[in-house]
């Protein structure tokens, strides 16, 4: 397939476990990658995509620093012209509770997971605007929709669905989309210190999923490649959980309720 011929995809967070994945996916279907990640491994990452003979960039820079942010983009937008998409990907988590967190914590989970989606967004809408083209799509997180942990993980991601909705609104009229993906469980190198004290957390945690599963990486790549493609050019301000089903209801408690087996 070649949806994306042509066209300049910019990923941040792209060195992690999903970042990849979305990298190689785009890739895949045509795309110029732009890849943005605060490791250093985003270089060593970018010529393994070179070397499978896609055009890709890679730039270390921390996305909860404007001035970074647009000395990135303004590199990436050297080498492929300006940005056709942005993909929003760049997360992480410090504290389990709210309990266990400071203020400096605090801080940086929000600077890291929304603030950095805003520099991000800031530093492509110029160029999208002057085309009246442009697709924005955020990795956002089923916390950012319930109550699940991560207090200050989830109100990043609760605040950048309330961003994503703000940036359809305003942009739509310069034919840019926005809209943000909410991943349930996914299995990537960020689950290591936790499968390390727990190595069946995983099987633990499909229960709570209709589908009987957790999510994998491509699935997330999938559905924000379609977001940003023309196949979805009606579609904007959308919140779309891809959770293997855990949003639509709790399936441990129905079970128990109807003292049914589901």
């Amino acid at each position: 397939m070649s949806l994306f011929v042509g066209k300049t995809v910019l990923v941040t967070g792209a060195a992690g476990g999903i970042g990849q994945v979305l990298c190689r996916h785009f890739a895949g279907l045509g795309a110029r990658i732009g890849a943005i990640d605060k490791s250093d491994a985003v270089l060593s990452f970018v010529e393994t995509l070179r070397l499978d003979a896609y055009e890709a960039v890679g730039v270390v820079a921390d996305i909860a620093d404007d001035k970074a942010v647009a000395g990135a983009v303004a590199q990436i937008t050297e080498a492929f012209g300006p940005a056709d998409v942005l993909i929003n990907n760049a997360g992480f988590v410090l504290r389990a509770t709210l309990q266990q967190m400071a203020a400096d914590d605090w801080r940086a989970e929000l600077d890291g997971n929304l603030s950095g989606a805003y520099h991000c967004s800031a530093a492509v809408l110029p160029g999208m605007q002057e085309r009246g083209n442009g697709a924005i799509v955020s990795i956002g997180s089923v916390n950012g929709l319930t109550t699940l942990g991560h207090p200050g993980y989830s109100a990043a991601k609760a605040g950048l669905i309330s961003f994503t909705k703000s940036l359809a609104v305003e942009y739509g009229r310069f034919g840019i989309r926005a809209n943000v993906i909410c991943p349930g469980t996914v299995e990537t190198p960020v689950w290591a210190d936790r499968v390390a004290r727990k190595p069946e957390i995983f099987k633990e945690l499909v229960k709570w999923y209709p589908l009987g599963r957790i999510v994998d990486p491509m699935e997330l790549a999938k559905a924000a490649a379609f977001l940003a493609s023309d196949d979805a050019s009606a579609i904007t301000g959308v919140t779309l959980p891809v959770d293997c089903g855990l949003m639509a209801g709790n399936v441990v408690m129905s079970s128990e309720l109807t003292l049914e087996e589901y």
